[in-house]
């Protein structure tokens, strides 16, 4: 019997033993996948467009989506004016199929951004600049037109990006914003380590600018609760993969940016993949807001002149049905008359087709009767509209015939 007892007691200790030996089975580690973007660059190249990113989510059907924004702007759906592909692409298809969203960008408090930098870097000027820092946004670099859906995996790609990163601006009183970069990608990282831990043997997608991407992988990598999977390791969606999960909302996007916006005045367009979009819309509906953009195309492309343009214009203002807001203008601010692209972005079909009335009256030389649009538009705008139409209205329209500004530039554009 007592051979027995310590026969039992010995296999107990062997089997509590080898238990804690193998301890609690580790939980599988979250696949991240860290997705750099050119902020709204989804705009002006087809091989980046909207749909790719979309049909790319689609693809990888995650468990939840990281999007690039404090998480207390987050809350208020307070975004950044240019982060496009969020707003606009992402968020949209995450709330549609229940996906969990994880917010996780910082910024420093208004109080710490006037102290060093003497602005608020979100608010605008009440007239923004023509292009920079808070000007209006554009890509005038033609690689831009060229960018692919996995460029920003490409170290090489970024290489001024990172070595900006490295080396202290001298003299060092305007280094904040280096080392506000260092310490804001940081916290990114943590934000996004927090998030990848309520999905363990998940998918979590991160979609953030392209400068933060290989910063925040470096500082995630030794996390063996992470598993970092570059995005050009998963097959490519395709164009025509792209154009199906694409919606009027997204190629009035591209139109719009393209025609109407700032993009218009740097030339750096495609635009064969612009006609594309707008045979698109017009297969869809035809309707003022495509006869808009149509004619708009067609005069920056030369195959109408100033006087078809302005009959066209004409019939599109007095159409009851162009008394509509676009379908996308991008506009967050809805108190001002811009967009983040656009000088006259937050105008109706009927009201944006008297700008560009306006516009190719001026071309013809015909001031007074472009002078006289003017006031008949301020006076359906708020007081602070109608001071910024004026504004863009001298700077964008008239100063054309002085071959000035961004319409003498777009005038003097070789066809």
């Amino acid at each position: 019997m007592r051979w027995r007892c310590l026969l039992s007691t010995v296999l107990l200790l062997c089997v509590c033993v080898a238990a804690r030996a193998e301890g609690p089975q580790a939980p599988a580690p979250t696949r991240v996948v860290v997705l750099g973007v050119n902020h709204a660059a989804q705009l002006v190249s087809e091989a980046d467009q909207p749909g790719m990113l979309l049909a790319f989510i689609r693809q990888l059907a995650p468990d939840a989506v990281c999007v690039e924004r404090e998480p207390e702007a987050y809350a208020r759906n307070d975004h950044y004016e240019f982060t496009y592909e969020i707003q606009d692409v992402v968020l949209p298809y995450a709330r549609e199929h229940g996906l969990e969203i994880c917010p996780f960008d910082w910024e420093p408090p208004r109080e710490d951004q006037m102290l060093g930098w003497g602005l608020a870097l979100s608010e605008p000027p009440e007239v923004r600049r023509p292009s920079g820092f808070q000007g209006f946004l554009s890509f005038p670099e033609v690689e831009a037109l060229r960018r692919g859906f996995f460029q920003a995996d490409d170290v090489e790609s970024l290489a001024k990006v990172h070595e900006w990163i490295r080396t202290p601006t001298q003299p060092a009183s305007r280094d904040l914003a280096r080392r506000m970069y260092l310490y804001r990608t940081f916290m990114q990282a943590q934000r996004i380590r927090a998030a990848a831990r309520r999905w363990p043997g998940g998918t979590v997608l991160v979609v953030v600018g392209e400068f933060h991407k290989h910063d925040i992988e470096s500082i995630l990598a030794d996390d063996p609760r992470i598993a970092l999977v570059q995005p050009s390791s998963l097959p490519a969606p395709t164009l025509q993969e792209a154009e199906r999960v694409s919606n009027r909302a997204h190629r009035v996007a591209i139109a719009s940016f393209n025609l109407l916006g700032a993009q218009a005045g740097t030339g750096n367009v495609d635009w064969p993949w612009v006609a594309r979009v707008l045979d698109a819309l017009e297969r869809e509906r035809e309707d003022p807001e495509t006869r808009l953009l149509r004619t708009r195309h067609a005069r920056l492309t030369g195959r109408i002149d100033a006087a078809a343009a302005v009959v066209r214009y004409r019939a599109i203002a007095a159409d009851p049905a162009a008394r509509a807001m676009p379908t996308w203008n991008g506009v967050l601010d809805r108190s001002r008359v811009d967009s983040y692209f656009d000088p006259f972005g937050n105008l109706r079909t009927d009201q944006r087709a008297r700008v560009e009335l306006a516009r190719e009256l001026y071309r013809q030389g015909d001031a007074a009767a472009a002078d006289a649009l003017l006031p008949a538009l301020q006076a359906e705008l708020e007081p602070k509209e109608a001071r910024q139409l004026q504004a863009y209205w001298q700077r964008e329209l008239a100063a054309v015939d002085a071959g000035q500004g961004a319409a003498g530039k777009e005038a003097a554009r070789p066809r």
